[in-house]
């Protein structure tokens, strides 16, 4: 099975659904319940560093994430059914996490 991460931008058309905490809450025992559910979190400001020292604030667009896990990036995509930003008309990235044989530990 295949890790995916869910990024939930900033761009709802209706905030009132999107910041829905009964719905979230709902959502998220939806997930929990399938069993693929690894976690999740909002996400506030930070920075963009670089080793010449260059820091800038962190583009704001992306807000929070979950993972999941899923057979397919077609069978992750599943699990936008009930997300309060895509049910709002906001767009949320669905990525595969790549594991490499070369992880450090």
């Amino acid at each position: 099975m295949n890790e995916y991460i869910l990024f939930m931008h900033d761009d709802a058309v209706d905030p009132s659904i999107a910041d829905d905490v009964a719905r979230w809450e709902q959502y998220l025992s939806k997930l929990r319940a399938s069993g693929q559910f690894d976690g999740g979190s909002s996400i506030g400001p930070g920075v963009l560093a670089r080793r010449d020292g260059t820091i800038v604030p962190a583009p704001s667009h992306v807000n929070g994430y979950i993972r999941v896990r899923a057979e397919s990036l077609e069978a992750a995509q599943r699990f936008l059914a009930g997300n309060p930003n895509y049910d709002a008309g906001g767009t949320v990235e669905v990525r595969e996490l790549l594991h490499s044989s070369t992880q450090a530990a």
